[in-house]
């Protein structure tokens, strides 16, 4: 697996890494296998996908305490993320709210410190600003943890260019979270570049939903996903929606019979090829799916393949 720096002073992880949420809630929880993950787990530390990201909201906590039965065993092989400032109200429905206030992020980390089995957090992101809280006290707080040892780096998730300025004037920023692909595209537009941001400073950037939340794979033929499932309500999986974005998926298709690759590893070397500080984080519970992702990182794009995926159409529908 070729690898990537995880920020400027940050390690080298592979350029893939893995998305955990999957395998606690979000996606056909029906299907949720806890043994086949932890298996999934290992076997990307073996394939070289070293970046494991997962959060203490995703099954409010369950993927956290899933996560740290690999690191039990194989806590110096991998490089984890995790992340604080949302709190589950109601699991069935994924309800929520936002806390990011300093008291809150102190007691969640040493709750997850606890359900990763682990004395320290590699990368710790404030997941959504809390409008409630000045962003500089929640960052603060995560900064004194960075002093007491108990986590390395810091990053933020889906945060302008200004909250982004205001974060790492108090502490530098290590890696931005937000979602990127060829149907979410936000993050690379001009007077909102983060992408562009996290390369001046220093900071990674990293997709997550690279593959359009299993869009991108060409293996939908129509929207039917079961109640609960985060698609089933997604404006960009609708009916109408769904067979208008087909025409961006083809585009994927196209490229990939003439490379000689999968339509999911086209879609992963376009998010790498973005720039050297992109590490896209495809969520997986299927053994053969997380194989097929880590060879994208050896997938090398041309300027005319690049040129094609460019071109394709912006979605029709929100992303939530």
């Amino acid at each position: 697996m070729l690898t990537r720096r995880l920020g400027s002073e940050g390690p080298e992880v592979g350029a893939i890494g893995l998305g955990c949420m999957g395998m606690s809630w979000g996606y056909a929880e029906s299907q949720r296998d806890d043994q086949l993950s932890v298996k999934v787990l290992e076997q990307a530390l073996d394939l070289g996908v070293t970046l494991l990201d997962t959060s203490d909201v995703y099954g409010d906590g369950h993927n956290e305490a899933l996560v740290g039965r690999l690191l039990a065993r194989r806590r110096d092989e991998a490089v984890v993320a995790t992340k604080v400032g949302l709190v589950v109200d109601d699991l069935t429905t994924r309800a929520m709210h936002r806390d990011g206030s300093p008291e809150h992020i102190r007691r969640a980390a040493e709750a997850s410190l606890r359900r990763l089995n682990t004395d320290v957090i590699d990368l710790y992101y404030l997941h959504r600003v809390d409008p409630d809280v000045p962003l500089e006290d929640s960052w603060g707080q995560m900064a004194e943890l960075v002093r007491e040892g108990k986590v390395r780096h810091l990053g933020l998730s889906e945060v302008s260019l200004e909250e982004a300025e205001r974060a790492h004037g108090v502490h530098p920023v290590a890696a931005i979270q937000s979602e990127l692909s060829l149907w979410t595209r936000d993050p690379l537009v001009s007077g909102a570049d983060v992408v562009g941001w996290c390369a001046e400073h220093g900071a990674a950037f990293l997709p997550y939903a690279p593959l359009g939340r299993g869009f991108l794979t060409g293996t939908f033929e129509r929207p039917d996903f079961e109640d609960g499932d985060f698609r089933a309500t997604n404006p960009r999986f609708s009916d109408s929606a769904f067979t208008a974005n087909l025409r961006i998926v083809d585009a994927v298709r196209s490229v990939a019979a003439r490379r000689g690759a999968t339509p999911a590893q086209v879609a992963l070397a376009w998010t790498l090829a973005q720039g050297e500080h992109l590490i896209p984080i495809p969520g997986t519970r299927t053994p053969r799916y997380l194989a097929e992702n880590a060879e994208a990182a050896a997938l090398a794009l041309t300027a005319a393949d690049l040129a094609e995926l460019d071109a394709v159409p912006m979605p029709v529908g929100s992303r939530y």
